[in-house]
């Protein structure tokens, strides 16, 4: 058994992953500032887990002193670090913002866990990294282009990490760069919860066909693609959560640092998703094309091997369970039943 801090614990795979280490043996300590999510999570947490009383200590990362004290009053083996922010377009217009809540964030974050001797970190990177890959699937050794802010907050992030486990500052580290999560957990008791307009696809779907938003804008389909929409690996939240868990116990059991993909390595596009939904869920989604977004880019999925033959871990859910779980969350939200 671990017991270990979650930054963003409170947030949409934070959340899951709190459920993936309870229902391995772990205890767990939620540190969030609650910008990005609800204040009612950690209550459906200890109903969905049966785990009462789970420390929950409202802060943001920035705040060195808080953040030692949360680690001074509940002593932990390893931090799993999920708060940043997220949105490529939001990134392209404010890159301070983007500087100041990531990169220095998780400098006040490591100051905080060197101070108190905590020296094992699971990050949650991105498959933004890459940039446009040369081709994909993409695996870990691909060269590093990134093509926006946001992505560049994350690389920065990766490498302060790498650094302070190459220099022996931290004992162990995990920098795992994942693809596009989605989905929610099957309880339909937590899920995404965007604030105000979504910048993830899913989330837009599933407000679509509730009626809240009147079409979903499609952003290109001109790329180079298939179907001319961009291609994405999805990865279902549930599947991704568990990853976090089980990267967890193998840094934690051998003491290594290691870079890994988690991804399904499907490439899936914009309208091959929009079918799927539309298929699991029986409610159509009207569509309109617009320009493509500032940053992003065409086609990629991972490789997801390392991570199998490494802690054992690959996809288990697929694009039907995604849609589904995704809708059933949102449905609840909605107040709809006819599901």
């Amino acid at each position: 058994m671990t017991r270990v801090l979650l930054t963003g614990g409170a947030g949409y795979i934070g959340s899951h992953t709190v459920v993936a280490l309870i229902e391995r043996g772990h205890e767990v300590v939620i540190l969030d500032n609650f910008a990005n999510a609800q204040r009612d999570v950690p209550a459906r947490l200890e109903r969905l887990t049966g785990c009462a009383n789970i420390p929950v200590i409202e802060a943001d990362i920035r705040d060195t002193g808080a953040v030692r004290a949360a680690l001074a009053a509940h002593p932990v083996e390893a931090v799993i670090h999920f708060a940043a922010l997220k949105a490529v377009g939001e990134s392209e217009a404010d890159p301070l913002l983007y500087y100041d809540m990531n990169i220095i964030g998780t400098i006040r974050l490591l100051q905080a866990m060197q101070a108190q001797n905590v020296r094992r970190i699971v990050f949650s990177s991105s498959a933004t990294v890459y940039g446009q890959s040369d081709s994909s699937p993409i695996p870990e050794d691909a060269p590093t282009r990134v093509q926006n802010i946001y992505g560049r907050t994350k690389l920065v992030m990766e490498d302060l990490i790498s650094d302070l486990a190459r220099t022996g500052k931290l004992q162990a580290a995990a920098n795992l760069r994942y693809f596009n999560p989605v989905g929610a957990h099957p309880s339909a008791m937590i899920g995404e919860t965007p604030r105000g307009v979504p910048n993830n696809l899913m989330p837009y779907v599933t407000q679509v066909a509730t009626g809240e938003r009147p079409h979903l804008n499609v952003f290109g389909n001109d790329y180079d693609t298939p179907d001319g929409t961009g291609v994405r690996d999805y990865i279902h939240v549930v599947d991704l959560a568990r990853a976090h868990a089980l990267a967890l116990e193998h840094i934690c059991a051998h003491d290594v640092a290691l870079t890994v993909n988690l991804g399904t390595g499907t490439g899936i596009s914009v309208l091959e998703l929009v079918r799927a939904f539309e298929r699991a869920t029986g409610r159509e989604i009207p569509l309109n094309i617009a320009p493509r977004r500032p940053g992003d880019v065409a086609s990629y999925y991972a490789n997801p091997e390392m991570a199998a033959r490494v802690f054992g871990w690959q996809a288990a859910l697929d694009v039907n369970d995604m849609c589904r779980d995704s809708w059933a969350w949102q449905a609840r939200r909605a107040g709809i039943n006819d599901i």
